[in-house]
């Protein structure tokens, strides 16, 4: 694919990284490198993106997958955020609440301890969560997460929904993204959902990735254009695919700024100009 010449500095908040045992890369999806997925941020002129594990067996939790990705990220355009999962069901089911009650950390849960040493350790700037797949954390994690205030990417979807986010996270002081406008897999009710949380909640984002209509995108960038982030999605999709998306939306080139480099940047310190 040709390298896209658009004059903007884009950061990108959404990118996957999986380590294998070789410190090779396999993914559940699209199989990748560290190097082709550098490559292909720089075709699409990203000049820094975060990166996290994808999804690990149920029992394997994220360490040894975080500090692998922590160590791929060593002199490449990568900040590596710490992928978390906790006890919790995040399901709105009677069932799931009843169990939540009694639910308790097992060993691959991260816990506060977990938290507090992603948080000093500077090779990671930020965490991912998929309660969908992970399960929530508990009250005692969320409570360290907002001690540390670092920036949490959160994946949504129909089995986390924006309402649920803001039950359960958006009361706590840090930055939620909310990944693919919440509305993943292509939800647009969730998505506009997610848009009007923005009214209500000032430590609330969102990022692009997946967000394929252009009336969604075009929305939220003109009713609050500070909030929006991009996210590619790579190595799933090409990095140039989310670029060229909001470069032929309907919005002026200051917006474009701000959801390319400017808004990320003042919520993701290591993606601000200078920072390497």
């Amino acid at each position: 694919m040709l390298e896209l010449n658009h004059g903007f500095r884009v950061v990108d908040l959404h990118a996957r990284l999986d380590p294998g045992d070789e410190e090779e890369v396999a993914t559940r999806g699209r199989e990748t490198t560290p190097e082709a997925l550098e490559r292909e941020l720089h075709q699409a002129g990203v000049v820094r993106a975060v990166v996290s594990p994808g999804h690990r067996p149920p029992d394997e939790g994220y360490l040894r997958a975080n500090n692998a990705v922590a160590r791929l990220s060593v002199d490449r355009p990568f900040l590596a955020f710490a992928r978390i999962g906790g006890p919790r069901d995040p399901s709105d089911r009677a069932t799931a609440r009843l169990r939540n009650l009694t639910a308790s950390r097992e060993p691959h849960h991260a816990g506060p301890d977990d938290i507090e040493q992603y948080a000093y350790d500077d090779r990671f700037h930020g965490f991912t969560l998929a309660p969908s797949t992970d399960g929530l954390p508990d009250d005692e994690t969320l409570a360290e997460l907002e001690a540390v205030s670092l920036p949490v990417v959160v994946h949504g979807g129909r089995d986390f929904p924006p309402g649920a986010v803001a039950e359960t996270l958006l009361d706590r002081e840090f930055p939620v993204v909310l990944s693919g406008f919440g509305g993943y897999p292509l939800d647009r009710d969730l998505m506009r959902e997610a848009i009007d949380l923005l009214g209500e909640h000032d430590h609330l984002y969102l990022d692009t990735h997946q967000v394929r209509f252009r009336s969604v995108l075009e929305r939220a960038l003109l009713e609050h254009p500070d909030r929006v982030m991009f996210g590619s999605g790579a190595p799933e999709i090409h990095p140039s695919v989310g670029v060229m998306e909001i470069l032929t939306l309907d919005v002026s080139e200051d917006v474009m700024r701000r959801a390319f480099s400017a808004n990320a940047s003042r919520v993701v310190e290591g993606l601000a100009p200078g920072e390497s």
